[in-house]
């Protein structure tokens, strides 16, 4: 039985457990936080949801930690609390440190817009694998941004393609001259004055909300449960020269079961030199 375990009740993680319900895109979800009758009441409020819309997946709320042990994902979310609060930090790091013990192979997910620090520090503090930890914010981010550049080309989201790479919201580069609206290249669409308030709104759109974070999640775990076909755009720590590993970026990724394979994408020489500035240590 495949299974997703989300760590945390909060806003973010109540959002995540929900959605991935909804997609159906595993037979089992525990969400686990220390609060365990705030887990176990939202995971009840979801299940009967589910019930009724006609869905067929097991959801239960605990607050051990064991529940990771045979899980296909894990996603950090944020703790119960008024308000809700990432997981991050020392204490995030030590969290993910005893999932890994507990489950060497799952891919874990960091789903939070505050959490990049967690995933470098997971893989250079504690040795992770590199391949199986990523953040999926970035995700949200692309999301919100072909929103805004369907409605300035006056085009359905669906007609548009386009990629960020590098570090939001400061270091953001969107691959314009890759990106596509109804099959012609986008720079043919959009004039430079367009493109122009696009890229200054990338900074605004930072962080996303917890839906938005929570759907660019589940984008992600699909792709996992599945081997579906996408490359969505997350928070990787890339290998360098010799196998070192460098400073965490975003960039478009495969997502294969408990493997993330980063690609590099093609930039013109001044992105290439921005995005490898913002790998640089």
């Amino acid at each position: 039985m495949s299974t997703l375990v989300v760590l945390g009740a909060g806003e973010l993680g109540g959002a995540v457990t929900r959605a991935a319900v909804a997609a159906a895109v595993t037979r089992r979800v525990v969400l686990v936080d220390d609060a365990a009758d705030v887990a176990r009441g939202k995971a009840l409020d979801i299940l009967q949801s589910a019930a009724i819309d006609g869905g067929a997946v097991a959801v239960s709320g605990t607050s051990d930690l064991g529940a990771v042990v045979g899980a296909d994902v894990v996603v950090l979310a944020d703790r119960h609390g008024a308000p809700p609060v990432e997981h991050e930090g020392d204490a995030a790091v030590q969290l993910l440190t005893r999932v890994r013990q507990l489950n060497p192979r799952a891919l874990i997910i960091c789903a939070g817009a505050q959490q990049f620090d967690v995933v470098e520090r997971f893989v250079h503090e504690r040795g992770a694998d590199a391949t199986r930890i990523i953040g999926s914010a970035p995700e949200a981010l692309r999301a919100g941004l072909v929103a805004l550049t369907a409605l300035a080309a006056q085009a359905a989201p669906r007609e548009v393609s386009l990629m960020v790479v590098g570090r939001p919201p400061g270091e953001a580069i969107v691959m314009w001259n890759e990106a596509a609206i109804a099959g012609r290249r986008a720079t043919a669409v959009l004039t430079p004055p367009d493109i122009t308030r696009l890229e200054a709104r990338v900074p605004q759109l930072w962080p996303p909300s917890p839906l938005t974070l929570a759907g660019a999640a589940v984008r992600v775990v699909t792709l996992a449960m599945t081997n579906g076909a996408g490359t969505p755009a997350v928070f990787v720590v890339p290998l360098g020269a010799e196998g070192v590993t460098r400073r965490g970026v975003v960039l478009p990724a495969t997502v294969r079961g408990n493997i993330v394979t980063p690609i590099w994408p093609e930039l013109s020489p001044r992105d290439r030199t921005r995005l490898e500035s913002a790998a640089a240590d």
